[in-house]
Parts: C-alpha cells; sequence; structure tokens
C-alpha cells in the first residue's frame, strides 16, 4: 500500500498553503468566512496553525478534514524551491494557484501506486507504472508548466486503470457483487450490512448508518462519508480510501480500517 512520505502531508516543509490558498465559508465546518488568498487568522509566523491541537472544538473542523497528499510541501520546496509567499509575494498568485493543481496530481498518485501494490491487478502493471511515470514529471515540473497541466486529462486516463483495478479487485469476493456508483444513500441504514466487493465508488454516504458493516474490497472511490457512523465497520482491503474520507466519518477503535490509513485523533 502507499507509504510514500512523497504522498504523506508534512505540514512542517508546507508554507500553510492550505491556510491561505483555500476558501472558507462560515458552517459547521468552518467558524469563519475566509477568501481564497487571504491567511488564516490562526496561522502563525512560522506557518504553523495556533490552535492545531483545537481545531474542532474551535469550530474549525473542516481542516481535520483535509488531506493535500503531500501536495503543500511539494510546492512549496519543488515547485517554488523553497520561496514562501510572505518573503518572496512575487510568487503568491502562482503558488496559490498550484496547490489546488499539485493536490489533485498527488492523489492520483495515490490511488495509482496504491493499485500497482496489489497482487490482483497484476496484468495492468505495466500501464500502471507508465501512469505513474507520467503524473511524476507533471509534478516535478516548474511552476508554468504544471499551472499548464491538463489536470482533467490526467484524470480520465488514469480513472480507466484504477476502473480496471476495481473490477479485478472485486471479482475475487464470491457471490454477486452490488454496483451503488454514485448513488444516494444520505442517513440508510446499513448497520451490519454485507457490502463486500461492492461498488460505491461517488456514493452519497453522509450521515449513513454503517456500524458494524462489512466493507472489505469496497470500491469507494470519491464515495462522501461526511458523518456516517462507521462504528465497528470492516473496511480492510477497500480500495481507494482516503485519509480524508476517514477523518470526515464518526469511527471508534473498533472500526477496521486499511493499514495505509491512520485512526483519526478525534473518534
Amino acid at each position: 500500500m502507499p507509504d510514500d512520505p512523497a504522498l504523506t502531508a508534512d505540514c512542517a516543509s508546507c508554507f500553510g498553503l492550505c491556510c491561505v490558498a483555500l476558501t472558507f465559508t462560515r458552517s459547521a465546518d468552518f467558524a469563519i468566512d475566509k477568501a481564497a488568498g487571504d491567511p488564516c487568522p490562526n496561522l502563525q509566523a512560522d506557518f504553523r496553525c495556533g490552535i492545531h491541537d483545537r481545531l474542532r472544538t474551535k469550530g474549525f473542523a473542516g481542516c481535520t478534514g483535509y488531506d493535500c497528499f503531500g501536495a503543500g510541501q511539494q510546492v512549496s520546496q519543488v515547485t517554488f524551491a523553497g520561496r514562501d509567499w510572505r518573503t518572496a509575494p512575487e510568487v503568491r498568485a502562482a503558488m496559490f494557484a498550484a496547490l489546488p493543481m499539485m493536490r489533485q496530481l498527488h492523489e492520483l498518485l495515490w490511488y495509482l501506486t496504491e493499485a500497482r501494490a496489489l497482487p490482483a491487478s497484476r496484468e495492468i502493471h505495466a500501464e500502471l507504472d507508465a501512469a505513474i511515470a507520467g503524473v511524476t514529471v507533471r509534478t516535478e515540473a516548474g511552476p508554468d508548466e504544471l499551472l499548464a497541466t491538463d489536470v482533467a486529462g490526467e484524470r480520465a486516463r488514469t480513472g480507466a486503470l484504477l476502473t480496471r483495478t476495481s473490477e479485478l479487485v472485486r471479482a475475487q469476493v464470491r457471490g454477486r457483487k452490488k454496483d451503488r456508483r454514485g448513488a444516494d444513500l444520505m442517513g440508510a441504514r446499513l448497520a451490519g450490512a454485507d457490502l463486500r466487493g461492492t461498488n460505491l465508488r461517488g456514493a452519497y454516504l453522509i450521515a449513513a448508518d454503517f456500524q458494524g458493516a462489512d466493507l472489505r474490497q469496497a470500491d469507494l472511490l470519491g464515495a462522501d462519508l461526511r458523518d456516517a457512523d462507521v462504528r465497528g465497520a470492516d473496511f480492510t482491503g477497500g480500495l481507494f480510501l482516503t485519509q480524508a474520507q476517514i477523518n470526515t466519518a464518526r469511527g471508534d477503535d473498533r472500526t477496521r480500517l486499511p493499514a495505509r490509513l491512520a485512526r483519526p485523533a478525534h473518534w
């Protein structure tokens, strides 16, 4: 499974980009409105968050659910070679525009690296290797080339390989597999449900009850798990599940996660 530190957020090597480049909208996730390009008032001079250990209690739950997949340090240290937006204000606009693009590319690398590590995808390993190499080149480019990247095209090319990987993995699950791609399952009562090998790609699972559900080998790419109750659920071998998705759900010490993911501190 992906264990590349380049795909894991390292805030100490980033110039607080997510705290500046992104928009905050006052809601259950953010205590304030903040325009893109304006520093969050909690951002300190050393680019650290002044309330990092109290984000949820201070009304910034959205920050705990965000994951840049290592894009922040890549933009800070590689794309802009260590120049920061405070001491080099001429890079501000390009740096802030680069973050969401780099995040998408790093997210693709996360999925591709996961797919490449699965024995079931052996027959397409060469294609996955080529895709990983191609996206990696994009992430190592300079600012102008990065900002000119056709991210939508990269996603389309990657998507076909991820779909094939999903099919190969889920074919190993015995029995008929459900296809719930894009399904509206908001608030659904699925406690204890057998969802092994189910395709839940892009499904709306907001506030759904998955207590004790079996989600092994389920495809969860892009599924919205905000406020979903996953206490005691089994995500072992879950496909394309990210830390950001897990961070927004409600689990406990009985929830079984893929080895590549960390149990959120607020569970």
